[in-house]
């Protein structure tokens, strides 16, 4: 079989910055959401956040974390980090399985409309006392996608609060397009590598605490990041990305889609295969 293709945690800044894309936010128009309430829709509109949102009830994410613990203590075996476990679905069925899942699926399609793709999953593990941020960003200045309609669901595998380095949003940082961002030097603690200046001149600040189970979805243009956990707890979280299927992507990042809902141009989103072991 085919192995899949591989994609960096931090995709070259060079490329993405020469695909043309359409830079803005586009409101969800939703007068009978399935799942959402009209008033949900109103807030992410104003906002680019929704959360807290129920999904998995305690035994089954409790399920989901021993599986992650599996993945994570492979990982550090290989001497990679607990940022390392990124386009997932595209090696692990269990986190196709979670990609796909219509309780989570149903949110983002009320957003997106009824043709959806999955293209994206990468867990962000803070280890207790690790000292690692992830400074203020957008998500889709490290995407090559147009127009910028994606949006991202964070799953958190542990508790999230403030005191283990849960993320943090600037509400309505969404309506500005994209922001200008400084580079951080290598030997920066940022988990990433931009980090926007001055986010409240944009938003609301929002400390979005989540119980293990529980998802948030945000914007890809919405200003978020958060704070490294100094506590004595772990913070894990699996971002799942999302769009709707008129979304083109450059650089080969089609082949990571999945059809989650509804149909797409094969040409746009040819499907990426499911993988046979977890």
């Amino acid at each position: 079989m085919q192995q899949p293709t591989q994609f960096a945690i931090i995709p070259d800044r060079e490329s993405i910055a020469s695909v043309q894309r359409d830079i803005r936010f586009f409101p969800t128009a939703n007068d009978s959401p399935g799942l959402l309430s009209p008033g949900e829709i109103e807030t992410w509109n104003r906002d680019g956040y929704l959360g807290p949102l129920d999904v998995y009830d305690d035994e089954t994410i409790t399920d989901i974390r021993s599986y992650f613990d599996g993945l994570l203590a492979e990982a550090l075996a290989e001497g990679r980090d607990s940022y390392s476990i990124s386009s997932a679905h595209l090696h692990h069925a269990r986190v196709w399985e979670m990609l796909t899942d219509q309780r989570i699926v149903d949110y983002v399609s009320d957003l997106l409309g009824e043709n959806v793709v999955g293209w994206g999953t990468h867990f962000f593990c803070k280890l207790p006392g690790d000292g690692k941020s992830v400074d203020w960003h957008q998500d889709c200045s490290y995407w090559p996608l147009t127009p910028t309609k994606a949006v991202t669901v964070w799953l958190a595998i542990d508790d999230a609060d403030q005191a283990n380095g849960c993320m943090e949003v600037y509400v309505g940082s969404h309506t500005h397009g994209l922001i200008d961002f400084d580079i951080s030097d290598s030997e920066s603690d940022n988990v990433l590598d931009q980090s926007v200046k001055n986010p409240e001149k944009y938003g609301r600040h929002q400390l979005t605490p989540l119980r293990a189970g529980q998802i948030s979805i945000h914007s890809d243009l919405l200003v978020h990041g958060s704070a490294p956990n100094d506590s004595q707890r772990r913070r894990c979280g699996l971002t799942l990305r999302y769009c709707p299927a008129d979304v083109l992507a450059y650089l080969g990042w089609n082949q990571k889609g999945v059809v989650v809902r509804g149909h797409a141009d094969k040409q746009l989103w040819p499907g990426a295969v499911r993988p046979t072991s977890d």
